[in-house]
C-alpha cells in the first residue's frame, strides 16, 4: 500500500506544483508587462516634465514655436488662466472646453478633468498654466489621499492573503490525497491478496464500488477454478493409485521370480523402477496441488530436528542407496537439542526431495551432504552435492516456474515439481528457499526457517 500512496502523492504533488508554477509564471508575466508599461511611459515625457518644459518656453507673448511643436507632437492642448480665471492664451483648445473658470472650477479640475480631458496644472507668474491630454489617456484619482497606516499595512495584507491561498491550496491537496487513497486502498489490498492466491471479498461503497464488485467476481471465479483443478488432480491421483499398485506388485513378483529368464527379470525391474517414479510423481503432484490451494492441513508439533534428520539418513541408507553416492550428515553441537514446531512428515519430504534430486541428476555418483545450521533467530537445513551442478538459467527457470501451470507437451516435470514442492513446504512453515550453484559444480539448496 505504501508504494500506491507514494504514487498518489507523486501525482498530486505534481498537480500542486503545476498550480504554483502557473502562479509564478503569471507573476513574472505581470511584472514583465508592468515593466514594459513603465518603460514605454518613460519614452514619452511625463505630464510633470511637459509642464516644466512648457513653462520654460512660455512668455508674455505666448508659447514659443518649439514649445507648440512639442505639445502638438503629443496631441496636448493648453491654456493660460489669469488671476480672474480667464483664458488669455490657448492652443488647440477642444470644442466644449470653457475659457473662463471660477475659483471653485479651478479647485475641481486641478485634481481631475475638464470635459473628460485629464488636465495637469502649474503656477506660472500670476496665472495658471493648464495642459490637457486626450481622453482616456490618464486616470486621475479625485481623492488621492490615504492614511499612512493603511499604506504600511498593505504588504502585510498581501502576505496574509497569499498565505491563506497557500493554506487552502495545501488543504485541498491533502483532502484530495486522503480521499483518493481511502477510495483505492481496498482495491489495492484486494489485488495484493489476489496475487498471493487469497480469496478477496471487498465491501467498497464509494465511486470504485463497480471495480470492487468485479474484483470480487474475479476472485470467486479463480477460487472455483483452483478448487476444480485441485479436485481433478486429487481424483486422477486416486484413480491411478489402484492400477499403479497392481503394476508395481506384478513387476516386483516377476523381477523376484527365479524361474523367469534374466531378460524378463531385467525388464520387470525397469518397469518396477519407472512405476516407482510415476508413483512418486503423482504423490508430489497431489501434495503440491494441496499446498498450492491450501487444502493440506499442517500437523505441526514440536520436533527434534537433529533426530529427524538422523532418522531420515538411516532410512535412506537402509533402503539400499547405491555405493556411488556418499551421504554425510553434519549437525553442530549447539543444534543437538534444538526443537522446531513443524509438520515433521512434510519437512522430511522436503529433505528427501532434495536428496533424490541430487541422486537423479547425478547418475555417475556424487557426495551428498545434509547439514543443520543454527543462528540467533533462524535455523537452516542445507542439502549440498558436488555433482554436475546446474546453469544459472536453469536455476532461474526452476525458481520462477509453476509446474501446475506448465505447458510442457512432454510432461517433463519431475525436476521442477520436486523443487516446487520443497518450496511450497518451506513457505507453509514461513521459511525461504534459496538454490545456488558455482563453478565447482556444487549444487546447494538452503531452507531457512525463523523461530
Amino acid at each position: 500500500m505504501h508504494s500506491f500512496s507514494k504514487y498518489i502523492t507523486k501525482y498530486l504533488s505534481a498537480f500542486a506544483g503545476f498550480i504554483l508554477l502557473l502562479l509564478l509564471i503569471n507573476l513574472i508575466l505581470f511584472g514583465l508587462a508592468f515593466q514594459k508599461i513603465i518603460f514605454q511611459s518613460k519614452e514619452t515625457p511625463s505630464p510633470k516634465v511637459m509642464l516644466e518644459q512648457t513653462t520654460k518656453d512660455f512668455s508674455a507673448e505666448g508659447l514659443s514655436n518649439q514649445g507648440k511643436q512639442r505639445l502638438e507632437e503629443q496631441n496636448i492642448w493648453g491654456m493660460y488662466l489669469d488671476e480672474s480665471g480667464q483664458a488669455v492664451w490657448s492652443l488647440d483648445l477642444p470644442k466644449g472646453v470653457p475659457t473662463a473658470y471660477s475659483l471653485q472650477d479651478v479647485a475641481t479640475f486641478s485634481k481631475g478633468y475638464i470635459a473628460d480631458y485629464p488636465v495637469f496644472i502649474q503656477k506660472e507668474g500670476a496665472g495658471l498654466l493648464v495642459l490637457g491630454y486626450p481622453k482616456n489617456s490618464f486616470t486621475k484619482l479625485m481623492s488621492n489621499y490615504y492614511p499612512i497606516q493603511t499604506i504600511k499595512s498593505l504588504p502585510g495584507f498581501v502576505f496574509v492573503v497569499l498565505s491563506l491561498d497557500f493554506i487552502l491550496l495545501f488543504g485541498a491537496y491533502f483532502l484530495s490525497k486522503r480521499k483518493i487513497i481511502a477510495s483505492t486502498q481496498p482495491i489495492v489490498e484486494g489485488l495484493q491478496q489476489l496475487s498471493a492466491g487469497e480469496t478477496v471479498q471487498l465491501k467498497t461503497k464509494n465511486e470504485l464500488s463497480e471495480v470492487a464488485k468485479n474484483l470480487n467476481l474475479v476472485s470467486y471465479k479463480l477460487n472455483q477454478q483452483n478448487e476444480a483443478r485441485a479436485n481433478w488432480i486429487s481424483g486422477v491421483s486416486h484413480d491411478i493409485r489402484t492400477p499403479l499398485s497392481m503394476i508395481l506388485g506384478y513387476a516386483d513378483r516377476i523381477a523376484a521370480d527365479k524361474t523367469t529368464n534374466q531378460a524378463t527379470q531385467e525388464q520387470a525391474a525397469i518397469i518396477l523402477q519407472q512405476s516407482i517414479k510415476i508413483k512418486e510423481l503423482v504423490q508430489d503432484l497431489n501434495l503440491v496441488s494441496q499446498l498450492e490451494y491450501d487444502m493440506q492441513p499442517l500437523n505441526k508439533a514440536s520436533t527434534h530436528v537433529a533426530k529427524m534428520l538422523r532418522l531420515y539418513a538411516a532410512e535412506l541408507l537402509n533402503s539400499g542407496i547405491s555405493n556411488k553416492y556418499e551421504l554425510e550428515l553434519v549437525i553442530p553441537a549447539k543444534a543437538e537439542t534444538f526443537y522446531f514446531t513443524c509438520d515433521e512428515r512434510l519437512l522430511t519430504r522436503a529433505v528427501n526431495n532434495l536428496v533424490q534430486n541430487s541422486i537423479q541428476h547425478n547418475p555417475e555418483g556424487c557426495n551428498i551432504q545434509i547439514s543443520l545450521s543454527l543462528e540467533a533467530q533462524a535455523f537452516a537445513i542445507i542439502v549440498t552435492d558436488d555433482g554436475q551442478g546446474a546453469s544459472k538459467r536453469d536455476l532461474q527457470q526452476w525458481i520462477d516456474s509453476n509446474p501446475l501451470n506448465s505447458t510442457d507437451e512432454h510432461l517433463q516435470l519431475r525436476h521442477g515439481l520436486g523443487l516446487h514442492l520443497v518450496q511450497q513446504i518451506t513457505h507453509a512453515h514461513q521459511g525461504t528457499m534459496t538454490v545456488e550453484t558455482n563453478l565447482k559444480k556444487v549444487f546447494q539448496t538452503t531452507l531457512m526457517f525463523p523461530f
